[in-house]
């Protein structure tokens, strides 16, 4: 009778480990949304975070600017996507590109300038907010987050609760940092708001890990268009301030489309001296055409180049001249696919 019971009981272990085994599967496949090529016209994200605040040009636009840029948009027939289809259509190829608006940080700059003219034009938005400094001087209140998030326009995003750079704090600082910005969101909204961006952009394994199973997007700060194939955790946007606003480049930036791809690797974006420079490698869909076309440019060494790349039978690695410096190196890739320009990056965080 006790060698059945024990005989039994290690049959359930060998179970809930075979479970765990399949339920890691899944959502391993499910996070990279595995995986074929689907001419997916993309999902562009742009980001925002002050609006005429001109002491801070790094994280500042101007509300005469931010209004040209939407008329860009509209005259390029583009549509303004609203963050609840962008989270329930992820995995259905766009027919036509569309616009993701996302503004970080609930500056009170945001509610006093850009809210009243987005309200009006109900142009619709995601507002990622850290819970801590909420109320604060230069911050929204949760009145005022409650007047956005009762709209039907505007939705409220998860972005941690310090904002700080949680990449250098511990695994358990980490943890502690999100689970009590979940509690004042449950406690101010009734919920735990189900897109997340990163606090900088900056993410490690662990913390892409830990918030793809908490989370049902998240968002970093590198630049690029979202497609089916993205990784949902760690998906690009391009930051928009008073230098990368400028008109121009606004124009080229909204005519860009996803460079699909299978995976990327290394799937690691914290380097140390150990693994810096990584080892960088893409591997492209059969089915892209023109992928001969392709340059990359990338930062190590703090020196923007035109990096050195390989490319063998779809794939492609690059040689990098030499380690990339602290706080961060980037990759940026371009394509031209007979006219349509297409668009990738990467950001590495450097200890």
């Amino acid at each position: 009778m006790i060698i059945k019971k024990i005989l039994s009981f290690a049959a359930s272990i060998i179970n809930l480990f075979i479970f765990l085994i399949i339920l890691t599967f899944n959502s391993n496949a499910q996070e990279n949304n595995i995986s074929y090529f689907s001419n997916d016209e993309g999902v562009l994200s742009i980001m925002y975070h002050r609006f005429n605040e001109f002491k801070y040009p790094s994280t500042n636009i101007s509300m005469d600017i931010f209004k040209k840029h939407v008329k860009l948009i509209l005259d390029a027939n583009l549509t303004f996507y609203h963050p609840k289809d962008f989270e329930n259509e992820f995995d259905i190829p766009k027919k036509e590109k569309k616009i993701l608006l996302t503004v970080d940080d609930a500056f009170q700059s945001f509610y006093d300038n850009a809210w009243p003219y987005l309200k009006k034009n109900q142009i619709p938005f995601v507002l990622f907010v850290s819970t801590e400094p909420v109320g604060n001087n230069g911050y929204m209140n949760w009145d005022q987050i409650k007047e956005v998030e009762q709209s039907e326009f505007g939705f409220i995003g998860h972005h941690s609760h310090s904002h700080e750079y949680l990449i250098d704090k511990s695994e358990e600082v980490f943890l502690n940092d999100i689970k009590s910005s979940n509690l004042i969101f449950k406690e101010k909204l009734g919920y735990i708001p189900a897109l997340f961006s990163y606090p900088f952009g900056e993410y490690s394994g662990f913390m892409k890990n830990y918030i793809s199973r908490n989370f049902k997007i998240a968002f970093g700060q590198h630049s690029g268009i979202i497609d089916i194939n993205k990784n949902k955790f760690e998906l690009p946007r391009f930051p928009i301030n008073e230098k990368y606003g400028e008109i121009k480049r606004f124009k080229s930036i909204i005519n860009y489309y996803p460079l699909e791809y299978k995976n990327l690797e290394p799937e690691e974006k914290k380097l140390s001296k150990e693994n810096n420079p990584p080892k960088f490698k893409v591997k492209f869909f059969d089915d892209q055409k023109n992928i001969e076309n392709i340059n990359c440019y990338s930062n190590e060494g703090d020196k923007w180049m035109k990096s050195k790349i390989k490319l063998v039978k779809k794939e492609l690695t690059i040689e990098f001249r030499e380690p990339f410096l602290p706080r961060r190196g980037r990759i940026n890739c371009s394509l031209n696919d007979n006219g349509k320009w297409r668009w990738f990056g990467t950001q590495f965080i450097i200890r």
